[in-house]
């Protein structure tokens, strides 16, 4: 018991170690994780992202996901959304996930996370700048991969998941997922108070050291 009760902790602190505000350079290193992100999944063309669904993408959400468990589960990631706009795509808006959970878990695990948003409604939901949870109004599904795909990569769902693991990660989870937006991170990147809306309308010009994502997602 007293075992549980100090993993429990320890989780716990893993995750408020993710969900901890950042400074200025920590989401500059945000920005440029998610363009190696985007990069990793061009270079395995037999399960990257088809070009055609990015194309017709309302927004992106990318996020570097840390998991650890051994009976309990910790879980704590940070990144990035962005939105497509009449000039293109917007400056990023910083977003958490973290949470613990029960069951038969062992092992360690890094993912990163691409989340396709297929819908206007699926990126109101992350402008809104409260807590998203896929399901319900906001259904998820695996998208479809490989750059030659002839299959028909028309929306079946608001968000299309793609990931990539390193490690190893054995057991069931029971834990819900929740991507929160990152305020004091966003003013801090931003030099003032801003918020995911303002960020993801386009109506908030970002910063130069954003660029480099919003050209990798143009060139995809």
């Amino acid at each position: 018991m007293i075992k549980r009760i100090l993993l429990f902790s320890l989780f716990v602190a893993l995750v408020a170690t993710f969900n901890a505000p950042a400074t200025y350079a920590n989401e500059q290193d945000e920005v440029d994780r998610a363009v190696a992100t985007i990069q990793a999944f061009r270079d395995m063309p037999e399960k990257s992202i088809p070009p055609e669904v990015l194309r017709h993408a309302r927004g992106v959400a990318i996020m570097t996901v840390y998991k650890a468990g051994f009976g309990i589960s910790g879980r704590g990631g940070t990144g990035v959304v962005v939105a497509r706009t009449a000039k293109g795509w917007s400056g990023p808006s910083s977003i958490a996930t973290g949470g613990a959970g029960f069951g038969f878990q062992i092992g360690a695990e890094q993912t990163e996370f691409i989340f396709v948003l297929n819908t206007r409604e699926a990126v109101e939901a992350f402008a809104h700048g409260g807590n998203v949870q896929f399901g319900g109004n906001i259904s998820v599904a695996a998208g479809p991969i490989g750059r030659t795909a002839e299959a028909d990569v028309t929306p079946v769902a608001a968000v299309y998941a793609y990931s990539r693991s390193q490690g190893i990660f054995a057991g069931v989870s029971f834990e819900g997922t929740v991507i929160a937006a990152r305020d004091d991170t966003n003013a801090e990147y931003y030099g003032r108070p801003v918020t995911p809306g303002q960020i993801l309308s386009g109506k908030v010009k970002a910063p130069t050291g954003a660029r480099k994502l919003q050209k990798a997602l143009a060139r995809y």
